[in-house]
């Protein structure tokens, strides 16, 4: 039997693939327009939240903590320091690299940020009580670390 309003057949309905691929869809258009209107994107939340972590880090060390590709640091890092959120010093230990910080206007910018996207993981998951939210994230983050563990 097919849930009321929906279309797909009951085969996808039950394919735990299917699920998450249009939940995630769904949780990135939420995110997405959470961030949008903060004039953001969510390499700036990633890379303000891994420097608010670490402290000041090399742009590879950033990429690395951050999950987002080098070629995408560049251009993300230098719209946060048009904004004045982060800054970019010489490396006292390698004259060659900078290092990049969080500035004060940037952990203010941040902590917008992190409002927002708790307001979108509100709707995304408002269907759910409290004990299932904790189990689905659970859930997730098992089935995220056995997908992403080295294979050998």
């Amino acid at each position: 039997m097919q849930p009321t309003g929906t279309s797909e057949p009951h085969r996808l309905r039950s394919t735990p693939s299917w699920l998450l691929t249009q939940t995630a869809a769904h949780a990135g258009r939420l995110v997405s327009a959470a961030l949008d209107r903060h004039h953001a994107r969510g390499y700036h939340y990633r890379l303000l939240a891994a420097l608010d972590d670490t402290g000041p880090a090399s742009q590879a060390d950033l990429g690395r903590h951050s999950g987002i590709d080098r070629s995408d640091i560049v251009s993300t890092l230098n719209d946060l320091a048009d904004r004045h959120l982060v800054r970019r010093d010489p490396d006292p230990d390698d004259r060659r690299r900078n290092l990049v910080s969080i500035t004060t206007a940037g952990r203010r910018e941040l902590t917008h940020l992190q409002q927002a996207l708790d307001t979108a993981q509100e709707a995304l998951l408002a269907p759910l009580d409290t004990a299932q939210r904790h189990e689905l994230v659970r859930l997730l983050g098992i089935l995220l670390t056995h997908h992403k563990a080295p294979k050998g």
